[in-house]
């Protein structure tokens, strides 16, 4: 008899640890779970700033990336940063290609422009900007006669289709490259419009519409 109450009050005293140790494990897991969201809410991802137009009071119509073609010419604006030309943003921009605070355009520019693009030679002829063909196949304009200068970034200018600091570049058709290209402004910014010019044809788009007439800045 004693035996048997011995068996039994051990059987019991087992189920007791197991259920103790189940809850125990229950808890701990109960307890991990909230950390597991904690870091995946922590690791979500952070939206990718692609202009500071608003910072210059312009207020876009459509987002970035935006694609404009012509003529075979894909152009395509991924990101777009307006500096003031002493900024330590554009100073460590242009100090890093060498481009100039003066250019051709603007004899004393408050502002450098960085952006990012890609563009496609979709045509069948030569895409180009060197010694053999100086035109410019694009335009970014802020205002009615106020396009952004190009300005050369002296230290890599002679690098053709240079992914870092685009000046010359040469495509054949079928080929594209993604790179920055630098520029000089000074004046209002009213409105954003990119413009294409090439192979006969023309095309824009605006990315911040003109102001209503009247309502210029």
């Amino acid at each position: 008899m004693k035996k048997t109450i011995l068996k039994v009050s051990t059987a019991a005293l087992l189920l007791t640890q197991i259920f103790s140790v189940g809850g125990a494990s229950a808890k701990a897991v109960d307890t991990a779970a909230p950390r597991v969201a904690a870091t995946a809410t922590a690791k979500a991802a952070v939206p990718v700033m692609t202009d500071n137009l608003f910072k210059y009071g312009l207020k876009k119509t459509v987002n970035l990336p935006v694609t404009v073609t012509a003529g075979g010419l894909s152009y395509t604006l991924h990101k777009i940063m307006i500096y003031d030309i002493d900024s330590k943003e554009a100073k460590a921009i242009r100090n890093k290609y060498g481009y100039g605070k003066y250019s051709d355009y603007f004899r004393n520019p408050q502002y450098f422009v960085w952006t990012k693009i890609t563009i496609a030679n979709n045509s069948k002829k030569i895409l180009q900007r060197n010694a053999s063909d100086v035109s410019n196949k694009w335009f970014l304009g802020m205002k009615d006669s106020g396009d952004l200068g190009p300005a050369m970034p002296y230290f890599v200018a002679d690098k053709k289709n240079n992914t870092s600091a685009l000046w010359s570049f040469k495509l054949k058709p079928g080929e594209k490259l993604t790179t920055y290209e630098g520029y000089v402004y000074e004046g209002k910014f009213e409105y954003f419009v990119i413009s294409l010019f090439f192979n006969g044809a023309f095309s824009e788009k605006f990315i911040v519409d003109r102001p209503e007439e009247g309502n210029s800045k």
